[in-house]
Order: structure tokens, then C-alpha cells, then sequence
């Protein structure tokens, strides 16, 4: 049996053959902790092998897409094998659904990365991005150092990766990494009639199509993948990144 779900990932089935994913945490900018990683991916896993599905929506709570890695989980220093995020990034990268992402709010470092995996995107216009990781002392994650300048432009990329300041939906419709920005408050029920629209197409040829546009990235989307991981995490428990960890925290 899979295990339990935890309350901040809230699954639904809004209409026949649409699942929707929702972060559920808005006290917390639906920020994603190890608990919420797990059931990311539990939930893309189970997607996977749901017959009854054919489109997946993925979207957050209260307004607000994700403020990104939950910090506090970040000072602890342990690790070993997989980390959760890598694990739920692994898992939707893997899902043979099309997935669609509706961003409202706030979508920071894991919150943009994780569109570049996303078969469509589309932002209400308010929305804020920001790849935050230098002022962490951190660097790329989610496979961004390789699939980013591929949609973005290599000066486009290292612009928002180097310098990590927060961007608009417009700027992250240049970018690539949405579809489309809409009018604030409706980036839901734009996804939701995306997801309707896949949905009603035959799944063999949306399925065939999916990995015809991904053929010939798995392998160098794995090794960024692995290779950022391993970089990451040795900065994330040097000092620059526990320091701006502490400091983000007292405030």
C-alpha cells in the first residue's frame, strides 16, 4: 500500500480524467518541506499508473504557487542518496501525463525550476518568479543549468540564474518557462481548460507526442540533474548558504 498522503498535497479529480494537485500549506507560501516532496511524488508516481487519468494540473493554495524549498529544512546538514526534492523532480520528469502548472503568487527557486519539467505553464499576470540561489549561496537545481539557456537563451539564463532577482509573468512568458500570462486570479481555470482540451485527445498520441518533444534529453537532463545535486548540496552545508539560511530565518 502507498503510503498516506500528507494534509499539504490535496488531490483532486475536478471533472473525468483531470487530476489536480494542489500544495496546500498557504500559512507557509505553500513552501515544500520533506513531508510535501514525498507526497509530490507519490502523487505523480500514482498518476502514472491511474488509467482513469489523463491530464494532471499542478497548482497551490491561497494565491500563492510556492515559496520554494522550505528553509528550515535546509539547515540540517544531513544527507544521503536522493534528496526529496530530487526525488519528486525525478517523479514528474517520469510521469507519462501531460502536466499543466497554473502559477498564482509566488514561485521561487523549485517553484520556477520545476515548470521547465511541466508539459504547458500559464501565470496570472501577478505572479513573481525569482531563482534565488546565488544570494543563498547556493546554485542551480531542478536541471536548470541545462534546460533553462535551451528555452531562455544562454545570456537570458545566466541573467536570472547569476544575478537572482525576481521577474515578472511576462518576463517568464519570454523566458519560456510559461505559455502564457492571464489574467490575475484565472491561471487555474485557464490550466483547467488546457487540461479539459489534452484530456479529450487520444492519450496514445498525446503520450507518443510528449516523448517525441523529450526525446534525447533524458540522458543530459539526468546528469544535470545529478551533477547539480552533488554541487548544491555541498554548498548548501558550507557556510554562505547555513549563514543566509539563519538570516532568512530570524527575519
Amino acid at each position: 500500500m502507498p503510503e498516506p498522503l500528507p494534509s499539504t498535497i490535496r488531490l483532486t479529480d475536478p471533472e473525468p480524467g483531470i487530476r489536480l494537485v494542489t500544495l496546500d500549506r498557504p500559512e507557509r507560501r505553500n513552501a515544500l518541506d520533506r513531508a510535501a516532496y514525498a507526497g509530490l511524488a507519490e502523487a505523480f508516481r500514482a498518476v502514472a499508473g491511474d488509467a482513469s487519468v489523463a491530464a494532471v494540473v499542478l497548482t497551490g493554495a491561497g494565491g500563492c504557487f510556492t515559496a520554494g524549498n522550505d528553509l528550515r529544512d535546509f539547515q540540517d546538514v544531513e544527507t544521503g542518496g536522493d534528496s526529496p526534492g530530487l526525488t519528486f523532480l525525478k517523479a514528474l520528469r517520469a510521469c507519462p501525463k501531460p502536466v499543466v502548472a497554473a502559477v498564482e503568487g509566488h514561485a521561487v527557486g523549485i517553484g520556477t525550476t520545476l515548470l521547465l519539467h511541466c508539459d504547458l505553464a500559464y501565470a496570472g499576470d501577478g505572479a513573481r518568479f525569482r531563482l534565488p540561489f546565488t544570494a543563498l549561496g547556493l546554485s542551480p537545481e531542478g536541471g536548470s543549468s541545462y534546460l533553462l539557456p535551451l528555452v531562455a537563451g544562454t545570456k537570458r539564463a545566466a541573467e536570472l540564474l547569476m544575478l537572482g532577482a525576481p521577474f515578472t509573468a511576462a518576463d517568464a512568458v519570454s523566458a519560456g518557462l510559461v505559455n502564457a500570462a492571464v489574467p490575475a486570479g484565472t491561471a487555474l481555470e485557464v490550466a483547467l481548460a488546457k487540461a479539459r482540451s489534452l484530456a479529450a485527445l487520444p492519450r496514445a498520441s498525446i503520450a507518443a507526442t510528449k516523448q517525441a518533444l523529450r526525446r534525447g534529453q533524458d540522458e543530459p537532463v539526468a546528469r544535470a540533474l545529478a551533477e547539480e545535486a552533488e554541487v548544491f548540496h555541498a554548498l548548501r552545508r558550507g557556510p554562505d548558504a547555513q549563514a543566509a539560511f539563519a538570516a532568512f530565518l530570524r527575519r
